[in-house]
């Protein structure tokens, strides 16, 4: 639940792996790299840093400069502290990072309204050069009046960019609410308040940071010693530990004995709170965090979660002879942080097994009307079910968990989102080979298509489908239609048939495929779906579509990563796919190389 560190460099003349040695020692789990000033570190060594971290189990996020400012006027020095932000996001993809964190700026003559467009206008310049890059632009939370950005203020940025989330700066916090920061009931609502206003993926775990505060009558007046002053680690522990929250907390303190007092206080909270009732719902897989429920009658209530959720047949076996139904709950709650990124805001189609891999089963896409009230939907129109029809959302963990306690082994989302039907997030590459085309030839063919792409200056992301062939991911921003998209990987399969027509095919004609891989353009198709990243696929051995690497493609297959297995690579990568939804790319220059008509 709590992941705890402080904010510093390494001191000169401390070898790296000497200082991150030393956090380890000292119970520390997190860093803050706090290039508050200026930029100490090229890429190089924030690459190398950032490996020596993840080797030690350390996650590493920096604070920006504090002039990597939004709010500058106009002019050279607006220019200087945009670029200033955007090299701390390409610093933080070196790292490894998931988070960097930033603050906004000032308010100066401006009326609040107006600080918020100006941050919208540089945000949007920001977008392309920083949106791929996989990792968030952390908005610090201000702790006085004459700062831009309190948290529903960064909420609002967040709902906008997909980038954007929020970094609670607690100290912050009870400066703005004037020292009332003082009781579980008090964080109970302000956390209340952060999951209410922000997509869970980009609050899971929640980046916060925590210090003692002197405050004054206008917000924050200075960090002071702990204990000086009135804010306390205890409540804030008890309030997350109630709603499920998992926080990565930075001690910004000045000194040493402050973040041990901080840490020692918090763990100590942590030890005291009592373990949650009822028993973990896995039989047969680890996961991180075990899941608990209690038994009410012949249903099992699901504990220490932000959302009522009831659970049934824990104990029912999904994949003879290996899980459970309570394993594949347990599975999709540990992954929710990395899998609701790729659901958020899209139209869910379910594949539902009900009796298990060996029992029937059926796909349903219209909400089926008893599903919690909590859970959102979206209309969708659709001409083959008959016109507007709606479909459930997963927007958080208690609806993942709803989805699975259904049945639904694999997630199928739609390629856009339910604000922009058809305009999708992402070309997909889907690669299916024949039933008697081998491993080896999807591994040529993908590697012939990043190699193409790579010609025509874009990113693909490989995934495993977790069945027979591969997904390849181009992420883009929505400003293409699904039919146009679809022709753009149209045109690269045709190519890369042409390439190697021994390996590789467009024929639609099944038949007429022969022993190749197709290059299924049609998957780009309005209504059309594959399973998502992190979903898990219906065979023996509970497969996972996992994001691989395009180094790894030669050595790993697909069954290679289930529900079991999968926890120590997303330990060590976190999110390969996060790149994924992103966006940052347009086809219009690959679609004129290719020969395509503008549109």
């Amino acid at each position: 639940m709590l992941s705890f560190g402080i904010s510093g460099l390494p001191p000169e003349g401390v070898d790296d792996a000497e200082f991150l040695d030393g956090l380890v020692a000292a119970g520390h789990t997190a860093l803050e790299l706090g290039f508050t000033k200026d930029f100490p570190w090229k890429e190089s060594r924030c690459e190398t840093f950032g490996a020596l971290a993840a080797e030690r189990g350390v996650a590493v996020s920096l604070h920006a400069p504090y002039f990597a400012v939004m709010t500058a006027e106009e002019g050279d020095k607006a220019k200087q502290c945009m670029a200033a932000v955007e090299h701390s996001m390409k610093l933080g993809a070196a790292l490894g990072s998931s988070i960097i964190c930033a603050h906004i700026g000032h308010h100066g003559d401006r009326e609040p309204t107006a600080t918020l467009d100006l941050v919208r206008e540089r945000l949007e310049r920001l977008a392309p050069k920083i949106a791929h890059l996989g990792v968030y632009l952390g908005f610090e939370n201000s702790g006085n009046d004459t700062n831009f950005g309190s948290i529903g203020d960064i909420a609002l940025l967040s709902h906008e960019f997909a980038f954007v989330a929020p970094v609670i700066d607690w100290a912050h916090a009870h400066a703005a609410t004037r020292g009332a920061l003082t009781s579980a009931e008090a964080f109970d609502q302000v956390l209340g308040f952060v999951f209410d206003s922000f997509s869970e993926s980009k609050i899971t775990p929640l980046q916060c940071q925590f210090s003692d505060n002197e405050i004054g009558p206008h917000g924050e007046i200075r960090h002071l010693p702990y204990g000086d002053g009135t804010l306390r680690v205890t409540p804030l522990i008890e309030a997350a530990a109630a709603k499920g929250v998992d926080m990565v907390m930075i001690s910004e303190s000045r000194e040493e004995a402050s973040h041990e007092l901080i840490r020692a206080e918090a763990f100590d909270a942590l030890e005291k709170i009592d373990q949650a009732p009822g028993r973990v719902v896995a039989s047969n897989i680890e996961t991180p965090q075990p899941l608990r429920a209690s038994k009410v009658a012949d249903r099992w209530n699901v504990e220490r979660v932000r959302r009522p959720l009831t659970i049934s047949n824990v104990d029912k076996e999904m994949f003879p002879g290996a899980f459970t139904k309570g394993d594949v709950i347990s599975y999709y709650a540990a992954v929710a942080p990395y899998l609701l990124p790729h659901l958020a805001g899209r139209p869910i189609s379910m594949n539902r097994f009900p009796d298990g891999i060996d029992g029937n089963s059926f796909y349903e896409k219209r909400a089926p009307g008893h599903q919690p009230a909590w859970m959102q939907t979206a209309v969708v129109d659709s001409e083959s079910m008959g016109g507007a029809i709606e479909f459930l959302l997963a927007s958080n963990t208690e609806s993942v968990l709803w989805f699975a306690n259904m049945g639904c082994l694999e997630f199928h989302p739609f390629h856009s989102r339910a604000d922009a039907h058809d305009f999708p997030d992402y070309a997909i590459f889907d690669l299916d080979p024949h039933a008697e085309a081998t491993w080896d030839q999807v591994v040529d063919t993908a590697k012939l298509l990043n190699t193409l792409l790579t010609q025509l200056g874009l990113r693909g992301y490989p995934k495993l489908s977790g069945s027979k062939g591969m997904h390849v991911y181009v992420p883009i921003d929505r400003v293409h239609t699904q039919a146009r998209v679809r022709e753009f990987v149209h045109a690269v399969g045709t190519l890369m048939a042409a390439a190697n027509p021994t390996d590789i095919t467009m024929e639609f004609d099944k038949p007429k495929r022969g022993n190749r891989v197709f290059v299924d353009a049609f998957r780009n198709s309005t209504g059309q779906t594959v399973a998502s990243v992190y979903s898990i696929r219906p065979l023996p051995g509970a497969p996972v579509s996992a994001p691989v690497l395009w180094q790894e493609v030669e050595s790993l297959c697909n069954g290679d990563i289930t529900i079991a297995n999968i926890w120590p690579r997303l330990e060590e990568h976190g999110d390969l796919f996060a790149p994924a939804v992103r966006g940052g790319q347009n086809l219009d220059i690959a679609a004129e190389a290719l020969g395509m008509n503008n549109e």
